[in-house]
């Protein structure tokens, strides 16, 4: 159950950055109108992707596995501020080029 969250926290991560990336890519396309589905759906993958991170580690807590918390804690607080800035760079380039089309 648990190796689900790092999984489930690897692929939003992903889709996290692959839907503004889609954004960007179609960006002369006329038919680009789900730009905003993407940008909403990009930002909530990567919520959620943190959040299973919050949740591993609140599972290390419980179970007293402090080797293992002082082990990942450093990195995952540093991958999950990658991940946030990340995203929100890409969606806000996606936003930037749309209304940069008007």
């Amino acid at each position: 159950m648990i190796s689900f969250l790092m999984l489930g926290s690897l692929v939003l991560g992903l889709i996290a950055w692959i839907l503004p990336s889609v954004n960007i890519a179609r960006y002369k396309m006329n038919y680009n109108k789900n730009w905003a589905i993407y940008s909403i759906v990009s930002i909530s993958a990567c919520a959620i992707a943190i959040s299973f991170q919050v949740m591993y580690s609140n599972h290390i807590v419980q179970i007293g596995d402090w080797s293992a918390l002082m082990d990942t804690s450093g990195t995952s607080t540093l991958l999950s501020i990658i991940l946030l800035i990340i995203t929100l760079v890409l969606n806000g380039i996606s936003l930037g080029m749309h209304y940069a089309k008007k």
